[in-house]
Formats: structure tokens, sequence, C-alpha cells
């Protein structure tokens, strides 16, 4: 529970989204980023299901950044907000939503790749938010960020070592949009670590969660683990990562169908890891289209005021 400045931080958020009608911000979005070597997995997923990214994809500069490289198609306002207070440290996210905003509108968690919450992240959840959405993107690595695929695994150290401080993030992070941003529907969506991460947030929100987005991250078979998970899910794979392996992928899809749940699995072929970052050596900008418009309409399906 937030106990700092929550009074303070509450009466502010709640004349930042009255206000927010009258106003607009401008949003940006950098050059992309090369998709990530292998590293250990990122905790909830579980240690040695899979590799957390492609081996053969690592050539290019690395710089962060997330799906599809767009401006937001409407005004959005945003800011730095505390969401989460974790081990009595205050946990800072970018929190984004329509201009236009009047009524509650569902929100989505979007939790980063492992260069950290860039500015790359944080275009890309001005880019979701645009599409009528309230927007969290949250930050797993105590303010810090790279783009050094080294200092990368080292940010990616202490949520392997300790997942249980990413959990108790997540949780107060979903309890933000749901009381402080009155979301009346919530989903997740990540790349890469963040996509392991979506899923890692679908079992700690079996019943309570909207929708899950899996973009190229660590998934697990194990039936007894997804058995409580009542959550539909859209997973989005490459048949050539070599790091999120096309097998483990359809285990993972043999076993929500086992089952019984709601999901939706794509693998694209001739995909590799990280198709869908612009600046990286795998993009492939066709693909990654559909897998933006598949991702619009599932969110839509799930999360929209006609969702079921």
């Amino acid at each position: 529970m937030i106990r700092r400045n929550d009074t303070r931080r509450l009466l502010f958020l709640a004349a930042f989204l009255w206000l927010s009608v009258f106003t607009a911000c401008d949003s940006s979005s950098d050059s992309g980023e090369a998709a990530p070597a292998a590293v250990p997995d990122n905790g909830l997923a579980g240690p040695g299901d899979a590799t957390e990214a492609a081996p053969d994809a690592v050539d290019a500069a690395p710089v962060p950044t997330a799906a599809v490289d767009t401006e937001p198609q409407r005004p959005v306002v945003a800011e730095t907000l505390p969401y989460a207070e974790v081990r009595e440290e205050l946990v800072y996210g970018h929190f984004v939503f329509p201009a236009d905003m009047v009524d509650p509108l569902p929100g989505i968690i979007l939790i980063h790749e492992w260069w950290g919450l860039t500015d790359s992240v944080r275009a890309m959840a001005d880019r979701i938010a645009a599409e009528g959405y309230v927007v969290l993107a949250v930050d797993l690595f105590g303010g810090r960020s790279t783009q050094s695929p080294s200092e990368a695994r080292d940010l990616l150290v202490p949520v392997i070592e300790n997942p249980g401080r990413a959990e108790e993030n997540i949780r107060q992070a979903y309890d933000f949009l749901a009381t402080s941003g009155q979301a009346p529907r919530i989903g997740v969506i990540g790349w890469d670590f963040g996509g392991g991460w979506a899923l890692n947030t679908a079992m700690l929100f079996p019943n309570d969660l909207d929708a899950a987005v899996i973009y190229y991250g660590q998934v697990i078979a194990d039936e007894a683990r997804l058995a409580p998970v009542n959550v539909p899910i859209l997973g989005l794979f490459g048949a050539d990562d070599r790091g999120i392996p096309a097998d483990s992928v359809r285990r993972f899809e043999r076993a929500l169908e086992v089952l019984g749940k709601d999901f939706e699995i794509e693998i694209y072929p001739d995909a590799k890891h990280a198709f869908a970052n612009p600046a990286g050596p795998n993009y492939n900008a066709a693909i990654a289209e559909r897998a933006w418009a598949r991702t619009l309409a599932f969110l839509n399906r799930h999360l929209s005021s006609t969702a079921e």
C-alpha cells in the first residue's frame, strides 16, 4: 500500500484527470533497438523454461524501442507519477491518457523491455493511450535504463534473484489503475522481457485481469501453473526466433488448449525475435503492422465497454 504523500498524490491525480480535458501534450518516439542477447529468465515464468531473447540479433547498435514507431493518432496527456511504494521506495511510471477523456477508460499496464523505462517505451504508451486507453508504463528497474546489452543484463539480475519486488510493483500498478485511474477493465502488454512479465501479470491476477498481450516473451507449458489463469491471452511470436523457440510456444499453446483457456497464438513465418522493433536487425514491417492491428482488435474486444 502506498503511504508516503498518498493523499496529496491522489488529489493531484484527480485534478490532473479532470483538467486534462482542456490540455494536450506532444508525443515523441525515437529510433528503435536491436534485439537483446540471450539472458536468464525473468522470474515467474520459471527458471530454465526458455531464454529471454535471440542470440542471433545483437549486431546492430542497441537503441531501446517498443513495437511500432509512429506518433499517437490524437493528443494525449502524459505525466511521470508515483504509482507504487516497494520496500519504502516510491516507484515512478509514465501515466498517459487521451486529452479528450471525460469518462473513465480501460486501463493498460505496459511493461518495458530489458532496457528499462525509456523514452521510446513512453512513446509507445502514448500511442496506445491515443487508441482510447489509460496507460501506465511501469518501471521494474528502479529508475534505471540503458542502451548497453551488458548493462541490461545487470538490470535483470535483481528481478531474477528477487521477483517478489517486481510482483509487488505490478500489483500496485494494477491497484493504481483500478482505483486512482478508475479503469473499469485492465489489460497488460509487454515486449520481450516485458512480454514474459505480461504472462506473469496474468498469473498474478488470474481472475481480475481482462486481457494479456505477449510479444515474443518467455512462456511456460506447466498446466498446473496455467490452470488458475482465466485471462484472455494474445501471443505474438516469430517462427525463426532462436531465443523463444517456436516449439516452446507450441507447448504453451497446447497447454492452454488442454485447459480450455481463451487464447490466440500467432507464430509468424519468417519472423525472428523482436520482429516489431523498427530499428532492430530483425524488423519486419509487414508482420509488425499485422501484429499491431491484431493487438488493437484484441484489446478492443476484451477491454471496451461492450466486452462481455
